[in-house]
């Protein structure tokens, strides 16, 4: 079985879950996930999890991500893209001029309260909402809070209009152009989607599914995979005491001496999820719990 990571490049057409039954084939393992979905439309980076790195999954979603995104203006659909049903048209885009086409793009940067598209993954009563839209169902859906990190590199070829933007986990770009539209008073829908980073992976590196296939046959899947923790590095990094080492194979509670790099000195400076080796490899995750003193498992990779 294959561990570790493949910056894959997720072209139109296909759906996230596409790529991972794919890859499953040509891989010929089972154990694949991804973190964050694309939807068809869109394209760019889809971190893929191979193996033991599939116990990641939950801990990546919750990144920030780097979108170039393109919308058009004057259209609303259902979906909140260019591929749905229209629902209106205009040419109100016409009486807008391009410092306030800027200004307003501008100013959804920071915290807003988002209502997510209908359809969408997000689950209600057990069902995912774009399985009641497909039934015509309309379900009443609560905003949420998103945050909009930075919107730069707008170009504006009316009624197109191009930028890219950052933004915090459970952010829609469809929506995000939904209620740039609104507030232009002319509509929008999102007509192009390109994530261009997420963790550290470009787009311009990302590997497509034929450049992983022809690596398979070549036997040169190492050039495409990278170690798990290379997208761990916000966390500190431990290394057990040799003494320690069959408590943590073991998935036991660790006290703060059973790392050869603790000293009372950072005691005070201990917090948070640490990455465990021994010597260079990944063992595992421990989160550190003040009210006890102690280190509990919280990923294992044995």
């Amino acid at each position: 079985m294959i561990d570790g990571i493949i910056n894959v490049y997720k072209e139109k057409g296909y759906t996230s879950f596409d790529v991972v039954a794919k890859l499953r084939g040509i891989l010929k393992q089972k154990k694949i996930g991804h973190t964050g979905t694309l939807d068809p439309m869109a394209e760019g980076v889809l971190i893929v999890c191979l193996g033991k790195a599939t116990k990641l999954v939950d801990i990546l979603v919750t990144s920030t991500k780097e979108y170039k995104a393109s919308m058009k203006l004057g259209e609303e659909t259902d979906t909140e893209d260019i591929t749905g049903s229209p629902i209106s048209k205009n040419d109100l885009w016409k009486n807008l001029d391009e410092e306030t086409v800027v200004h307003t793009i501008n100013s959804f940067v920071g915290s807003y309260e988002q209502l997510p598209p209908m359809y969408s993954a997000i689950k209600k009563d057990g069902k995912k909402l774009y399985e009641y839209a497909r039934e015509g169902i309309e379900i009443e859906r609560e905003k949420r809070s998103v945050k909009i990190i930075s919107i730069s590199d707008i170009r504006i070829e009316l009624p197109y209009v191009h930028f890219d933007v950052k933004c915090s986990k459970g952010t829609y770009i469809r929506s995000l152009c939904r209620d740039i539209g609104r507030k232009l008073g002319c509509g929008a829908v999102l007509s192009g989607l390109l994530r261009s980073e997420l963790l550290g992976m470009y787009a311009h590196d990302a590997y497509k599914l034929s450049d992983i296939e022809a690596l398979r046959g070549e036997n040169g899947l190492d050039k495409c995979i990278v170690p798990m923790d290379v997208l761990l590095k916000d966390y500190e990094r431990l290394d057990i005491n040799p003494r320690a080492l069959k408590l943590l194979q073991n998935g036991n509670k660790l006290k703060p001496f059973s790392f050869i790099n603790y000293t009372d000195e950072n005691n005070d400076k201990i917090s948070g999820i640490y990455r465990v080796y021994d010597k260079d490899k990944l063992m595992a995750l421990y989160e550190y719990k003040t009210d006890e003193d102690i280190f509990v498992p919280y990923k294992m990779f044995l």
